[in-house]
């Protein structure tokens, strides 16, 4: 048998909600459509999925040609299928998160993507289904970043805990408590004084961290509750 009896076939396309965090708000990477439908409006990033690649495949080609990084961090979210959802042909989408170092990626790629980095809480409103698609990705990161250490993939190598607390303040949009949250991060033994100082922020020499990558590959699925659910 060639090919199964029903007929039609559905394009298959990837939206990628890329978050970034520039050490004071956290961000989306969005682009200006520069084609129809919708065109001169705000979309996620996405494309079809090629006949010969897999899903994750498909993911890395479109996360390298907007932010000309390889190895980025990214989770599938929820597959979207509303019959309607592209008024052009019927397309499934698989939509997925990633998060980035905002100072590594390549802001040339970005830009010839007609791509822009926005505030999360300024983000515009979004063709099709994009903004249910970052509603939801905003919750799994929440939920994610509670428990796990997937917070330290939107930072610098090097980095202070209160660039640290300022992160988890923006993605939760709640104040954290300073004594609080320093001891729980420094109790997971993920961080390495680097022995440096941080001179030029506000928190004037304030001791510089990295992230022990070791240990943080096999800790990454242990629960470490960095964020009480209702507490700081």
């Amino acid at each position: 048998m060639d090919k199964y009896a029903h007929g039609e076939r559905l394009l298959v396309a990837l939206d990628c909600i890329v978050f970034g965090f520039d050490g004071e708000n956290l961000k989306l990477l969005l682009i200006k459509r520069k084609f129809e439908p919708e065109k001169g409006n705000w979309s996620l990033m996405g494309g079809f999925v090629e006949r010969n690649e897999g899903l994750e495949e498909a993911a890395n080609r479109i996360l390298f040609e907007l932010t000309g990084l390889r190895d980025v961090y990214f989770e599938q979210l929820q597959t979207f299928g509303d019959v309607d959802r592209d008024p052009v042909e019927r397309t499934i989408s698989v939509g997925l998160f990633a998060l980035i170092n905002i100072h590594a990626h390549d802001q040339d790629a970005a830009r010839a993507q007609n791509a822009y980095w926005i505030n999360l809480d300024r983000r515009p409103n979004l063709i099709f289904d994009h903004n249910k698609m970052v509603d939801l990705a905003l919750e799994k990161l929440r939920y994610k970043a509670a428990m796990h250490p997937i917070g330290f993939e939107l930072l610098p190598d090097k980095f202070t805990i209160p660039q640290l607390q300022k992160l988890y303040e923006e993605i939760y949009n709640e104040p954290l408590d300073r004594r609080n949250f320093s001891r729980k991060i420094l109790s997971t033994k993920l961080l390495i004084d680097t022995g440096e100082k941080n001179e030029k922020s506000a928190t004037k020499k304030a001791i510089l961290y990295k992230l022990d990558k070791e240990k943080y590959q096999k800790q990454f699925n242990s629960f470490h509750y960095f964020i009480s659910p209702g507490k700081n």
